[in-house]
């Protein structure tokens, strides 16, 4: 599969569209050139704190146009995964009780879930900065009464102008170390949340591509969901990681710029691999 033959894409943000909220070279004019070519896009994030359209906006200010409906967060991927695991049979809405912020617990009450501290049937954690020892607390014990463990994605630490901090997975770790329990996690690297956002679009793998700049999330999912799949060196991976990797992306480019119809004046001497 080449560019021409490609009908939707799937990217990741973050390395690939923005760097520190500063959009990279070619990321505005990709984006108005999939908008301009009526071609179904998503950008993907497996960030859960920001609803879409928070994100939409904070990607504004960035100088990049994505209408809030072309984002797909790991907050609505698993708001969709386990609004297909309740039976219709039942009649009954599904209740969670959440260790997350704004852009989960939308998600889960738009999808028709009760957030609760009673009996709920599933405990969900995602991203948070003010994650407490009583809601820990609240969700071990829940899951020792029998409510099944969903986590939004497996990143152990997330970024920050002071330095790393711990995310979703480390916290996940804390809870499955004192319950036993492993979680479902449902974002990248899982290729659930790729079928998700494909499901959305009414886009079939085959005719998809998925750019990202980690081979250990957006490459393998994309590849483990049957897509074209394009590493760009603007983020996290170099060159010299792929080595590391006993399977290969589809396509190796520097920044999204190379996608582009139209190449970008001075493009040949845009660096996008001092951070890699």
């Amino acid at each position: 599969m080449n560019g021409d033959s490609v009908e939707c894409w799937l990217t990741d943000m973050d390395g690939v569209l923005v760097r520190e909220h500063e959009a990279l070279p070619g990321a505005a004019e990709l984006l108005e050139q999939w908008r301009r070519k009526d071609l179904p896009y998503l950008v993907l994030t497996n960030n859960s704190i920001f609803t879409a359209r928070d994100l939409s906006a904070r990607l504004r200010h960035s100088g990049l146009v994505v209408p809030e409906n072309r984002i797909w967060t790991s907050a609505l991927a698993t708001s969709t995964f386990l609004a297909n695991q309740i039976s219709p049979e039942s009649n009954a809405q599904g209740s969670c009780y959440v260790v997350g912020e704004a852009g989960l617990t939308t998600a889960l009450h738009e999808a028709g879930f009760i957030m609760t501290e009673t009996n709920p049937d599933y405990v969900v954690v995602g991203e948070t900065r003010n994650y407490s020892f009583e809601a820990i607390t609240k969700a071990v014990r829940l899951i020792n009464d029998g409510a099944r463990f969903i986590v939004t994605n497996p990143d152990a630490t997330g970024p920050s102008s002071e330095g790393v901090l711990p995310a979703t997975g480390a916290i996940a770790s804390l809870i499955t170390k004192a319950t036993g329990r492993d979680p479902y996690v449902v974002g990248k690297p899982n290729p659930m949340m790729f079928r998700s956002a494909l499901n959305h679009l009414g886009a079939h793998s085959m005719q998809t591509a998925m750019i990202g700049d980690r081979m250990d999330t957006d490459i393998v999912a994309g590849m483990e969901a049957g897509m074209h799949t394009i590493l760009v060196l603007s983020g996290l991976s170099s060159r010299a990681d792929i080595a590391d990797f006993p399977f290969r992306p589809n396509r190796i480019i520097d920044g999204v710029f190379e996608l582009l119809d139209e190449p970008l004046i001075g493009d040949a001497d845009v660096d996008v691999r001092g951070s890699a």
